[in-house]
């Protein structure tokens, strides 16, 4: 395999879980940041290698990728023995629908982009947090009733898969904005499973932070 390339910001939940299946395939990468804070993603040379101008790209196999759960879906299909998504196709559906659950009913709407378009709406200095806290909120009490159906030591069975990858760095954006986890019993338990794994650890922010 040639050289890894991950174009990566450290708190973007979409990155964190690329991060995460890489290190769980125990695929060697490099990183090289891109800071959205500083627009980074907006410059030229970024929107040549991802015209969408998001995090992450990934360099795989001499190939340029877009996108966290297509990635993600690469890299189970070039490892299926790593298990990301399970090997019947029933399965793979409840995975999927537990991973879109996440990152496409919660995660868009709490983008960055989403929060500083809505801020420049509003005067309200609190809108921000409470944009947060509701929508996350929301959406983790409509998966936890999902993930009440399966059983497992985590999100689908006893072996992480994609919907544990998208699961993990939402609970810690979840934690960031205070967000009262008391009620979602099963989410924190799998959380804490994922936190005690290597790949899991060693993908965190407060371990990739520049």
């Amino acid at each position: 395999m040639s050289e890894v390339v991950l174009y990566d910001y450290w708190r973007s939940s979409a990155s964190y879980r690329v991060r995460i299946a890489l290190n769980l395939l125990g695929v060697d990468y490099q990183t090289v940041p891109i800071n959205l804070l500083e627009g980074e993603h907006k410059t030229p040379e970024y929107l040549a290698l991802n015209p969408q101008g998001l995090v992450p790209t990934l360099v795989i196999d001499g190939k340029t990728l877009t996108q966290s759960l297509a990635i993600i879906e690469y890299l189970a299909e070039l490892r299926p023995e790593c298990g990301l998504l399970p090997p019947d196709i029933v399965d793979r559906q409840k995975v999927r629908a537990l991973a879109y659950a996440v990152a496409m009913d919660i995660h868009p709407i709490c983008n960055l982009h989403v929060v500083s378009h809505l801020m420049s709406m509003t005067n309200k200095p609190d809108a921000r947090e409470q944009w947060m806290k509701h929508f996350i909120t929301h959406g983790l009490g409509k998966l936890e009733a999902m993930m009440s159906e399966v059983d497992g030591k985590f999100s689908f069975g006893d072996v992480p898969t994609m919907a544990d990858l998208c699961l993990v760095p939402q609970v810690y954006n979840a934690c960031r904005w205070g967000v009262e986890l008391t009620a979602f019993k099963r989410i924190v338990a799998i959380d804490a499973r994922c936190a005690e794994l290597p790949a899991f650890k060693a993908a965190h922010p407060d371990r990739v932070k520049p």
